[in-house]
């Protein structure tokens, strides 16, 4: 790039200042390295002291390259101006700041890239007071992508006497350079001569990153049929060296076969009667030879099988005994067995005594036994609905009562093979008098007198009792239901209240008879909640008649006796006046009408209890 004039003059007085005042010097700062990832942003310092004061500093960058003597300037900055240099990789990415005092810069990489691994070098010029330089080494990290394991298709002979090859690893995407280690089982592999080879093979993209493949070549043994093989890179980052493993591997193993097991696939654990048994034999060969079964007992009939299997379906116990498999070895005719003894157990049918049912009288004890055959040991446990009423082979019941009867059902179960289990039941019949619920204590209500009641009434025997009803203190009554059940009768009467009321629930059968009894008290109803009572309205216009008739015959009275006088004049009208001229306070004017069916309407009205009496029309 071309420099402005004033620049040359400025490196004209630098060189002159030095010449003149070689004592002044200037001590420059850097880290010896600076680590960062790929993509993010590296700082760098750059911090200075001058032994006098600078007129003025000049500060300028340069990168080499490693393994290059020459430089490339990337920045130049003084109190005028502050330039970054064009035609470098870094335009667009740097930036020179203070570091919050005058004696020391920073550069700022932004998007640091894999080529940005180099040597920084920061120059400080100060005139007349000095010039001096330091640099960093700028390391840049990215992580490798995952190993990548991949074993050989193939199996590999023991008998081998060279190392065969028996996995490869790759790791793609690192830098720097990524390395790989072999494990067996954990256990680090190196190489071994005439044991262990590792072939390594590294190349680089375009981009700058780091591929790594690498080769195990391995001398295998029987004890190998069951290693795991992993490959683990490890890679740089800043501060640190990480590692990342691969999936283990197994590989396939040839070896000669010399144990021989034969063993029960299915079921797991112990066997029963109806079960479908398979017998799988098993060498330690690899590969595996080929299989004949037979029993012990039978040692020359050759069971059906299925190459390393047999399956027995449905088996009994006459299956149990001893199972035998061999195999051939084709190489040196030897002949390797394995046995199995094999044991079907069994459950019989429960045998209940007494067997179907049995009848008790009220009060009686009895005991009941379950039973069944089995070859390993038993738990009984008995229900009735549903519910566990005893433990162990033998259920006693004592002191019988109506709540005895019914079902039990003994349950036998193998607790160490719970797929056999039998059952067994008994019906127990407890005969006896009849059994009123309730009928320890007479039970009293109330009613209002001229509702209806419901009385219910429960017995409960056998033979099935027959309910009957007494009932004094009212005609009026009825059966509105009546329902049997095996062992109880239920009645449920309606009984209209007219009085006091006595029943009598009678249950009877040919053991006996018991009886309930209900006493119900009859209230007195009432049919208005006014302040007016119709009985005592009814008196109160009873007296008010036999007034109006009193007043009524002595008003008749006085008028007879004033027309025998003459005092009165008779008119058609039916009116009847008394005047004089000059009435006083003694005299009397009467005018009556009288109806004698709105009278006779009120007295009967009166008498009947109406509800609305003289008081209220």
């Amino acid at each position: 790039m071309a420099f402005p004039k004033n620049s040359f003059i400025l490196a004209f007085l630098i060189i002159s200042s030095i010449s003149c005042n070689a004592w002044a010097k200037v001590v420059v700062t850097m880290e010896d390295s600076v680590e960062v990832y790929r993509g993010d942003s590296a700082d760098i310092s750059c911090q200075f002291q001058f032994s006098e004061q600078p007129l003025t500093i000049m500060i300028q960058w340069f990168v080499r390259s490693p393994g290059s003597s020459s430089r490339e300037r990337i920045y130049y900055g003084d109190d005028t101006q502050q330039i970054v240099d064009n035609g470098t990789d870094f335009v667009d990415r740097i930036i020179v700041s203070n570091v919050g005092n005058e004696e020391g810069v920073l550069l700022t990489i932004q998007d640091v890239h894999l080529s940005d691994e180099r040597e920084f070098f920061c120059q400080v010029n100060g005139m007349a007071a000095g010039n001096g330089e330091g640099k960093t080494h700028l390391r840049v990290f990215d992580p490798p992508d995952a190993p990548v394991i991949e074993g050989v298709s193939a199996g590999i002979s023991v008998n081998s006497e060279l190392p065969s090859k028996v996995a490869s690893c790759e790791v793609r995407n690192g830098f720097p350079k990524p390395n790989i280690t072999w494990y067996c089982d954990s256990s680090p592999l190196y190489p071994t001569h005439g044991q262990i080879n590792v072939v390594t093979l590294v190349t680089r993209d375009p981009s700058g990153f780091y591929n790594v493949q690498s080769e195990l070549q391995y001398k295998v043994s029987r004890k190998d049929k069951d290693s795991v093989f992993s490959c683990e890179v490890s890679y740089y980052v800043p501060g640190a060296v990480r590692t990342a493993e691969s999936k283990g591997i197994n590989i396939t193993v040839y070896y000669p076969t010399s144990v021989v097991k034969l063993r029960m696939e299915s079921p797991q654990g112990l066997v029963k009667e109806g079960d479908t048994v398979e017998l799988r034999c098993q060498g330690d060969g690899n590969p595996p030879p080929h299989f004949t079964f037979n029993r012990e007992q039978e040692p020359d009939t050759t069971l059906v099988s299925n190459g390393d299997s047999v399956v027995l379906r449905e088996v009994t116990r006459g299956d149990s005994g001893a199972y035998q498999c061999r195999s051939l070895d084709l190489d040196t005719y030897e002949e390797v067995t394995g046995d199995l003894q094999l044991t079907v157990h069994y459950l019989d049918p429960a045998v209940v005594v007494p067997k179907d049912s049995e009848i008790m009288l009220k009060g009686e004890s009895m005991t009941a036994t379950c039973n069944a055959l089995s070859s390993l040991e038993t738990a009984t446990v008995w229900f009735k609905k549903g519910q566990r009423v005893g433990n162990g082979h033998m259920l006693v019941l004592q002191d019988a009562t109506y709540a005895t009867a019914g079902e039990y059902v003994c349950e036998v179960t193998v607790p160490s093979l719970p797929g056999l289990h039998t059952s067994g039941s008994v019906h127990i019949i407890v005969q006896g008098a009849p059994q009123v619920k309730g009928s320890d204590r007479e039970v009293e209500m109330e009613q209002g007198a001229g509702n209806w009641v419901n009385l219910t009434c429960e017995a409960h025997a056998h033979p099935l009792p027959t309910i009957s009803w007494g009932i004094t203190g009212s005609q009026s009554w009825r059966e509105v239901l009546t329902r049997a059940t095996e062992h109880s009768t239920i009645s449920l009467v309606s009984v209209k209240v007219t009085s006091d009321i006595t029943a009598f629930c009678n249950a009877t059968n040919e053991m006996g008879a018991e009886t309930k009894t209900f006493s119900v008290r009859a209230i007195p109803m009432v049919t208005s909640t006014s302040p007016y009572s119709p009985v005592e309205g009814s008196g109160v216009i009873i007296v008010v008649i036999i007034l109006c008739i009193l007043l009524l015959a002595l008003v008749g009275s006085v008028l007879y006796f004033l027309h025998k006088k003459g005092k009165i004049p008779c008119g058609r009208s039916g009116k009847q006046e008394i005047t004089k001229e000059n009435p006083n306070k003694d005299d009397i004017v009467v005018e009556m009408k009288t109806d004698t069916k709105a009278e006779e309407s009120v007295l009967l009205k009166g008498i009947n209890g109406d509800k609305n009496g003289p008081t209220n029309q």
